[in-house]
Protein backbone atom coordinates (compact mmCIF):
# COMPACT_ATOMS: atom_id res chain seq x y z
CA UNK A 1 0.00 0.00 0.00
CA UNK A 2 1.49 3.06 -0.72
CA UNK A 3 2.92 5.83 1.80
CA UNK A 4 0.47 8.85 1.43
CA UNK A 5 -2.59 6.28 1.58
CA UNK A 6 -1.78 4.60 4.68
CA UNK A 7 -2.50 5.79 8.27
CA UNK A 8 0.75 5.77 9.90
CA UNK A 9 0.85 4.59 13.92
CA UNK A 10 3.55 5.62 15.88
CA UNK A 11 4.70 4.37 19.56
CA UNK A 12 6.37 7.59 21.82
CA UNK A 13 9.30 5.71 23.43
CA UNK A 14 10.83 7.51 26.25
CA UNK A 15 13.36 5.59 28.91
CA UNK A 16 13.72 7.28 31.91
CA UNK A 17 16.36 7.19 34.39
CA UNK A 18 16.73 9.47 37.45
CA UNK A 19 14.41 12.17 35.85
CA UNK A 20 11.15 14.24 36.27
CA UNK A 21 9.53 13.87 33.03
CA UNK A 22 6.54 15.77 33.29
CA UNK A 23 7.20 19.07 31.25
CA UNK A 24 8.05 16.51 28.39
CA UNK A 25 5.00 14.13 28.77
CA UNK A 26 2.21 16.90 29.23
CA UNK A 27 3.33 18.69 25.57
CA UNK A 28 3.75 15.29 23.99
CA UNK A 29 0.18 14.71 25.23
CA UNK A 30 -0.95 17.72 23.96
CA UNK A 31 0.05 17.31 20.45
CA UNK A 32 -0.95 13.82 20.55
CA UNK A 33 -4.64 15.08 21.12
CA UNK A 34 -4.81 17.03 18.07
CA UNK A 35 -3.32 14.64 15.41
CA UNK A 36 -5.71 11.71 14.08
CA UNK A 37 -2.96 9.60 13.44
CA UNK A 38 -3.05 6.84 16.60
CA UNK A 39 -0.37 7.42 18.83
CA UNK A 40 0.58 5.60 21.42
CA UNK A 41 3.37 6.49 24.41
CA UNK A 42 5.53 4.32 25.98
CA UNK A 43 7.47 5.13 29.36
CA UNK A 44 9.90 2.78 30.91
CA UNK A 45 11.43 3.70 34.51
CA UNK A 46 15.13 2.25 34.45
CA UNK A 47 15.11 1.43 38.28
CA UNK A 48 15.80 5.24 38.78
CA UNK A 49 15.58 6.56 42.74
CA UNK A 50 12.28 6.59 44.44
CA UNK A 51 12.04 10.11 44.40
CA UNK A 52 12.04 10.30 40.69
CA UNK A 53 9.30 7.56 40.68
CA UNK A 54 7.38 9.16 42.94
CA UNK A 55 7.40 12.56 40.41
CA UNK A 56 6.74 10.75 37.79
CA UNK A 57 4.10 8.60 38.51
CA UNK A 58 0.84 11.10 38.50
CA UNK A 59 1.71 11.49 34.60
CA UNK A 60 3.03 8.27 33.69
CA UNK A 61 -0.50 6.50 34.60
CA UNK A 62 -2.41 7.65 32.17
CA UNK A 63 0.17 5.54 29.28
CA UNK A 64 2.11 2.60 29.00
CA UNK A 65 4.41 2.54 32.15
CA UNK A 66 6.80 0.05 33.14
CA UNK A 67 9.11 0.11 36.18
CA UNK A 68 12.20 -2.13 35.59
CA UNK A 69 13.12 -3.44 39.51
CA UNK A 70 16.66 -3.48 38.04
CA UNK A 71 19.01 -1.15 35.95
CA UNK A 72 19.51 -2.85 32.41
CA UNK A 73 21.20 -0.15 30.73
CA UNK A 74 20.72 2.42 28.05
CA UNK A 75 20.96 0.07 24.74
CA UNK A 76 18.85 -3.15 26.65
CA UNK A 77 15.86 -0.79 27.58
CA UNK A 78 16.24 0.51 23.88
CA UNK A 79 15.45 -2.84 22.44
CA UNK A 80 12.44 -3.45 25.52
CA UNK A 81 10.33 -1.17 23.86
CA UNK A 82 10.23 -3.44 21.03
CA UNK A 83 8.04 -5.44 23.32
CA UNK A 84 5.45 -3.21 24.34
CA UNK A 85 5.33 -0.90 20.87
CA UNK A 86 2.35 -1.98 18.67
CA UNK A 87 3.21 0.79 16.67
CA UNK A 88 5.49 0.68 12.85
CA UNK A 89 7.36 3.45 14.10
CA UNK A 90 9.08 4.12 16.99
CA UNK A 91 10.06 7.61 18.23
CA UNK A 92 12.97 7.57 20.81
CA UNK A 93 13.43 10.69 23.19
CA UNK A 94 15.52 10.97 26.01
CA UNK A 95 13.69 11.55 29.36
CA UNK A 96 15.60 14.91 29.95
CA UNK A 97 14.32 16.81 26.55
CA UNK A 98 11.68 19.25 25.64
CA UNK A 99 9.88 19.20 22.76
CA UNK A 100 10.77 22.80 21.19
CA UNK A 101 7.94 23.40 18.50
CA UNK A 102 4.25 22.44 18.58
CA UNK A 103 4.91 20.76 15.04
CA UNK A 104 6.84 18.31 16.97
CA UNK A 105 4.75 15.08 15.87
CA UNK A 106 3.57 16.92 13.11
CA UNK A 107 6.65 17.01 11.35
CA UNK A 108 7.84 13.59 12.38
CA UNK A 109 4.49 12.31 10.82
CA UNK A 110 5.34 13.91 7.48
CA UNK A 111 8.88 12.50 6.85
CA UNK A 112 7.15 9.04 7.58
CA UNK A 113 4.95 9.49 4.81
CA UNK A 114 7.59 10.02 2.88
CA UNK A 115 8.99 6.50 3.03
CA UNK A 116 11.48 6.97 4.91
CA UNK A 117 12.62 4.28 8.11
CA UNK A 118 15.38 5.93 9.78
CA UNK A 119 14.44 10.20 10.51
CA UNK A 120 16.58 12.11 13.53
CA UNK A 121 15.46 15.26 14.33
CA UNK A 122 18.72 16.97 16.04
CA UNK A 123 18.78 18.96 19.56
CA UNK A 124 19.40 22.12 20.59
CA UNK A 125 20.63 23.96 23.52
CA UNK A 126 19.94 27.25 25.62
CA UNK A 127 21.77 30.64 24.35
CA UNK A 128 22.42 31.46 27.61
CA UNK A 129 25.40 30.61 28.99
CA UNK A 130 25.13 28.67 32.06
CA UNK A 131 27.15 28.67 35.29
CA UNK A 132 31.02 27.42 35.53
CA UNK A 133 30.12 24.32 36.93
CA UNK A 134 27.76 23.32 33.57
CA UNK A 135 29.65 25.33 31.02
CA UNK A 136 31.70 22.13 29.60
CA UNK A 137 28.38 20.09 28.57
CA UNK A 138 26.75 23.32 27.54
CA UNK A 139 29.65 24.05 25.08
CA UNK A 140 29.67 20.99 23.71
CA UNK A 141 26.62 20.03 22.82
CA UNK A 142 26.00 23.41 21.63
CA UNK A 143 28.96 23.82 18.99
CA UNK A 144 29.44 19.95 18.35
CA UNK A 145 26.21 18.17 18.68
CA UNK A 146 23.50 21.19 18.02
CA UNK A 147 24.34 21.19 14.21
CA UNK A 148 21.69 21.68 11.30
CA UNK A 149 20.02 19.05 9.17
CA UNK A 150 22.57 20.47 6.61
CA UNK A 151 25.91 19.83 8.48
CA UNK A 152 24.47 16.27 9.66
CA UNK A 153 23.68 15.27 6.61
CA UNK A 154 26.86 14.97 5.25
CA UNK A 155 28.14 11.87 7.46
CA UNK A 156 24.42 10.65 8.24
CA UNK A 157 25.88 8.10 10.07
CA UNK A 158 28.23 9.71 11.95
CA UNK A 159 26.04 11.95 12.79
CA UNK A 160 23.44 9.36 14.53
CA UNK A 161 21.86 10.25 18.25
CA UNK A 162 19.83 8.00 20.53
CA UNK A 163 18.34 11.73 22.13
CA UNK A 164 15.55 12.56 19.20
CA UNK A 165 14.77 9.96 15.95
CA UNK A 166 12.16 7.61 14.60
CA UNK A 167 13.01 4.08 13.51
CA UNK A 168 10.56 2.05 11.64
CA UNK A 169 9.74 -1.00 14.36
CA UNK A 170 11.46 -3.88 11.54
CA UNK A 171 14.25 -2.09 11.27
CA UNK A 172 15.18 -2.07 14.93
CA UNK A 173 13.82 -5.59 15.44
CA UNK A 174 16.28 -6.72 12.75
CA UNK A 175 18.96 -4.56 14.16
CA UNK A 176 18.93 -3.68 17.61
CA UNK A 177 21.78 -1.79 20.15
CA UNK A 178 24.07 -3.89 20.96
CA UNK A 179 23.04 -5.18 25.22
CA UNK A 180 27.01 -6.20 25.67
CA UNK A 181 27.11 -2.24 26.11
CA UNK A 182 25.95 -1.81 29.76
CA UNK A 183 27.82 1.42 30.41
CA UNK A 184 27.38 4.93 29.30
CA UNK A 185 28.04 6.22 25.61
CA UNK A 186 28.70 5.29 22.50
CA UNK A 187 26.01 2.52 21.41
CA UNK A 188 24.49 5.19 18.95
CA UNK A 189 28.19 5.20 17.16
CA UNK A 190 27.44 1.45 17.16
CA UNK A 191 24.13 1.59 16.16
CA UNK A 192 24.86 4.29 13.27
CA UNK A 193 27.33 2.10 11.99
CA UNK A 194 25.15 -1.08 11.70
CA UNK A 195 22.91 0.97 9.87
CA UNK A 196 25.48 2.26 7.44
CA UNK A 197 26.55 -1.51 6.99
CA UNK A 198 23.14 -2.26 6.00
CA UNK A 199 22.84 0.64 3.68
CA UNK A 200 19.73 1.80 5.92
CA UNK A 201 19.57 5.87 4.63
CA UNK A 202 18.95 8.08 8.10
CA UNK A 203 16.72 11.03 7.04
CA UNK A 204 18.46 14.24 9.43
CA UNK A 205 15.86 16.66 9.64
CA UNK A 206 15.60 20.00 11.25
CA UNK A 207 12.96 18.71 14.10
CA UNK A 208 15.21 19.51 17.22
CA UNK A 209 14.35 18.72 21.50
CA UNK A 210 15.80 20.73 23.55
CA UNK A 211 18.57 19.74 26.33
CA UNK A 212 16.68 19.81 29.41
CA UNK A 213 19.17 19.10 31.68
CA UNK A 214 23.14 19.99 32.03
CA UNK A 215 25.06 17.66 33.82
CA UNK A 216 27.86 19.07 35.65
CA UNK A 217 31.30 19.67 34.35
CA UNK A 218 32.65 16.62 36.59
CA UNK A 219 29.61 14.49 35.94
CA UNK A 220 30.33 14.78 31.96
CA UNK A 221 34.21 13.89 32.07
CA UNK A 222 33.02 11.17 34.13
CA UNK A 223 30.45 10.13 31.35
CA UNK A 224 33.27 11.01 28.87
CA UNK A 225 35.88 8.52 30.53
CA UNK A 226 32.72 5.42 30.45
CA UNK A 227 32.12 6.31 26.88
CA UNK A 228 35.37 6.16 25.44
CA UNK A 229 35.77 2.76 27.62
CA UNK A 230 32.98 1.29 25.64
CA UNK A 231 34.05 3.07 22.59
CA UNK A 232 37.42 0.84 22.82
CA UNK A 233 35.41 -2.20 23.30
CA UNK A 234 33.39 -1.68 20.14
CA UNK A 235 36.68 -1.18 18.46
CA UNK A 236 38.33 -4.64 19.75
CA UNK A 237 34.57 -6.14 19.18
CA UNK A 238 34.83 -5.38 15.73
CA UNK A 239 38.41 -6.42 15.43
CA UNK A 240 39.92 -2.88 14.86
CA UNK A 241 37.72 -2.31 11.95
CA UNK A 242 39.25 0.55 9.53
CA UNK A 243 36.00 1.85 8.16
CA UNK A 244 34.41 2.08 12.01
CA UNK A 245 37.79 3.72 12.93
CA UNK A 246 37.47 6.16 9.88
CA UNK A 247 33.83 7.03 10.64
CA UNK A 248 34.42 8.00 14.51
CA UNK A 249 36.58 11.37 15.24
CA UNK A 250 38.25 10.61 18.09
CA UNK A 251 39.95 7.22 17.01
CA UNK A 252 40.41 8.61 13.19
CA UNK A 253 42.59 11.00 14.82
CA UNK A 254 44.38 8.95 17.25
CA UNK A 255 45.09 6.23 14.40
CA UNK A 256 46.53 9.27 12.61
CA UNK A 257 49.08 10.28 15.18
CA UNK A 258 50.41 7.00 15.60
CA UNK A 259 53.88 8.62 15.07
CA UNK A 260 53.81 10.94 18.12
CA UNK A 261 51.75 9.15 20.33
CA UNK A 262 54.50 8.98 22.73
CA UNK A 263 54.63 12.68 22.73
CA UNK A 264 50.76 12.07 23.20
CA UNK A 265 51.38 9.63 26.17
CA UNK A 266 54.27 12.38 28.00
CA UNK A 267 52.21 14.92 27.75
CA UNK A 268 49.03 14.06 29.10
CA UNK A 269 50.29 11.78 32.03
CA UNK A 270 52.33 15.27 32.70
CA UNK A 271 49.26 17.51 32.33
CA UNK A 272 45.84 15.21 32.82
CA UNK A 273 45.31 16.41 36.37
CA UNK A 274 45.97 20.17 35.74
CA UNK A 275 43.43 19.48 32.62
CA UNK A 276 41.10 17.63 34.75
CA UNK A 277 40.86 21.28 37.37
CA UNK A 278 40.71 23.57 34.41
CA UNK A 279 37.68 22.05 32.66
CA UNK A 280 36.16 21.07 36.15
CA UNK A 281 36.33 25.23 36.78
CA UNK A 282 34.30 25.40 33.84
CA UNK A 283 37.23 26.97 31.20
CA UNK A 284 35.46 25.10 28.47
CA UNK A 285 38.13 25.42 25.57
CA UNK A 286 37.14 22.53 23.48
CA UNK A 287 40.80 22.07 21.81
CA UNK A 288 41.68 21.11 25.44
CA UNK A 289 39.07 18.78 25.98
CA UNK A 290 39.49 17.15 22.72
CA UNK A 291 43.33 16.61 23.80
CA UNK A 292 42.46 15.32 26.99
CA UNK A 293 40.04 12.68 25.18
CA UNK A 294 42.48 11.29 22.92
CA UNK A 295 44.51 11.12 26.20
CA UNK A 296 41.92 8.83 28.15
CA UNK A 297 41.68 6.56 24.68
CA UNK A 298 45.08 6.28 24.85
CA UNK A 299 45.38 5.07 28.38
CA UNK A 300 42.50 2.85 27.45
CA UNK A 301 43.87 1.53 24.29
CA UNK A 302 47.24 0.54 26.59
CA UNK A 303 45.46 -1.15 29.54
CA UNK A 304 43.58 -3.30 27.46
CA UNK A 305 46.33 -4.65 25.73
CA UNK A 306 48.55 -4.66 28.68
Amino acid sequence: MPYESRVFMLSICIPIYNFEVTPLVTELEKQMQLLKEPIELILIDDCSKPEFKEKNKNICKHFTYIELTKNIGRSSIRNLFLKYASNDFLLFLDCDSLVASPDFLTSYLSYIKQGNNVICGGRIYPNEKPAKAYRLRWKYGKYRESQPSTVRGIRPYQSFLTNNFVVKKKVLSDIKFDESLKDYGHEDTLFGFELKKQNIPIAHIDNPILNGDLELNTDFILNTEKGIKNLVKITYKLASNSEFINDVRLLRTYDRLKFIRPIIRLSFFLTNRLMEKVLIAGYANLTLFSFYKLGLLDKEIRSDTN
